[in-house]
């Protein structure tokens, strides 16, 4: 018998967690706390019954019992290095999933027969993969559709699944990410959304972008904020014309100023949410547009420089994640590497799931010199996919001198760091000249130290000078 293409999805798992979800979604804190807790111990169980790398972990203590705080702090390095301790599934090996992620046309195909899985970005090293287990699944759709807010109004109540919106998700689409497996699998499993939800590649030209946007007429787009922003300008240039009934955002740091500028542009409300390869739906903006951490499936750990647990309003200097509704993978004190603070006070909207604040990376947007005096705008998320995807540099910084003029650093000293960095050079050079910034320099540098941001982390993008041009 042939084994089914179609991702992972449970019917009757997912309506019992949805049911689930809609009652926690008002529930207060006592509530919220309890399933957060009955779902640790759920986890600690089963992963110390599955998971070599958990149960040396848990290091002899009764996971019913055990507090987080108790635990050790994980990194994806080493984790990456123990991966089949890890997941401790006999069927999953780490060479194999790294062959299966390789391949572009077996994006949302499930691995194994009952996982979905994807990659995270490179920022800091190898990418982590992740699988993601039917479970896993109905939460993330569950906190999705029942926690992200709508201005459908009474469009919601005729169609609660949004079959009659045009959804175009502008990203990385090349590769096995998040968003875009997620955006595939909801086209293999249900037909009638296959012509209503596209992928757009954010790294094709503007004037491409604007035009297959203008095709396709969305009522969503779904995108990073600094994308947003650059659609925002050509709004209101006249370059773009699409009239969406909304705009969501994520992935990035969506600021006060950057949500008005869109506002303004499409006149139509931006939806923010946050989340990332390791747990996509770890917040969603309620009506008064502030986070609220969906803290009955994940739990989040802002610590200081030590490791130890910050005060609540209090930034961490980073944050520790634990997945409580994954058990193919156990996350358990992941460092995602963001700067969060938990909020004192609860919300005006009324609800009690607790307030984030979240200073992910801050990149820059690079504005380079192009043909007749034009500006040609450059997204970092862009740069990143370009020099991790097709030059395999994960380890870099790249820095704005000039609006002609740029310097790739790398903190490599191994023997092939010259190597690495000509092959980026490459890539980078012929991605700006498919999008109309010719003529650039680029000057590489091996073993640099890293320019370190107002906000204490190493952006990988900056503009360092005042001389960039302005858009166009």
């Amino acid at each position: 018998m042939m084994a089914s293409t179609l991702p992972p999805y449970d019917p009757w798992l997912s309506s019992t967690v949805a049911f689930d979800v809609m009652l926690a979604t008002r529930a207060r804190a006592p509530a919220l706390a309890a399933r957060a807790s009955q779902r640790l111990a759920s986890l600690l169980e089963h992963a110390s019954r599955r998971s070599p790398l958990v149960r040396r972990m848990l290091d002899g203590r009764d996971p019913a019992t055990t507090t987080l705080s108790a635990l050790p702090a994980t990194r994806k390095r080493d984790l990456m290095a123990a991966f089949e301790d890890w997941v401790g599934d006999p069927e999953v090996e780490r060479a194999q999933l790294r062959r299966f992620l390789a391949d572009p046309t077996r994006i949302a195909e499930p691995y194994v027969g009952r996982y979905l899985a994807w990659e995270s970005s490179g920022s800091s090293g190898e990418p982590a993969m992740f699988l993601q287990d039917a479970r896993a699944l109905a939460v993330y759709d569950a906190l999705e559709a029942l926690r992200r807010p709508s201005s459908s109004g009474p469009r919601q109540w005729l169609d609660p699944w949004g079959i009659a919106d045009s959804t175009v998700f502008v990203g990385a689409t090349d590769g096995h990410f998040a968003s875009n497996v997620s955006i595939e699998r909801l086209r293999r499993l249900n037909p009638l959304l296959r012509d209503r939800v596209h992928a757009l590649s954010f790294l094709q030209p503007i004037e491409h972008l604007c035009r297959a946007l203008e095709m396709r007429r969305p009522s969503i787009v779904a995108t990073y904020p600094t994308q947003a922003v650059l659609l925002a300008e050509e709004q209101m240039a006249g370059r773009l014309k699409i009239a969406p009934h909304e705009i969501w955002t994520g992935g990035e740091t969506l600021t006060p100023s950057m949500r008005r500028a869109v506002q303004s542009a499409f006149a139509c409300p931006v939806v923010n949410s946050y989340g990332a390869s390791e747990f996509l739906a770890i917040a969603s903006d309620c009506s008064h547009g502030r986070l609220h951490l969906n803290s009955d499936w994940v739990i989040l750990e802002p610590v200081d420089d030590e490791g130890r647990a910050v005060e609540r309003g209090t930034t961490g200097s980073t944050t520790l994640l634990t997945n409580l509704a994954n058990h193919a993978q156990p996350l358990i004190r992941y460092d995602i590497g963001d700067r969060v603070a938990i909020a004192k006070e609860t919300c005006a909207c009324g609800s009690h799931l607790p307030v984030i604040d979240v200073q992910g990376r801050c990149d820059d947007i690079l504005r380079l010199r192009g043909a007749h005096g034009a500006a040609v705008t450059v997204l970092p998320l862009a740069v990143g996919t370009v020099l991790e995807e097709e030059a395999g540099l994960f380890d870099f910084q790249l820095l704005q001198r000039a609006g002609d003029r740029l310097e790739l650093r790398s903190g490599l000293r191994s023997g092939d760091a010259e190597q690495a960095l000509r092959r980026a050079r490459t890539a980078l050079a012929g991605f700006l000249s498919r999008l109309g910034a010719h003529g650039v320099h680029i000057e590489c540098h091996a073993g640099e130290p890293m320019s370190v941001g107002r906000s204490g982390k190493i952006p990988r993008i900056m503009v360092a000078t005042r001389g960039a041009p302005a858009h166009r």
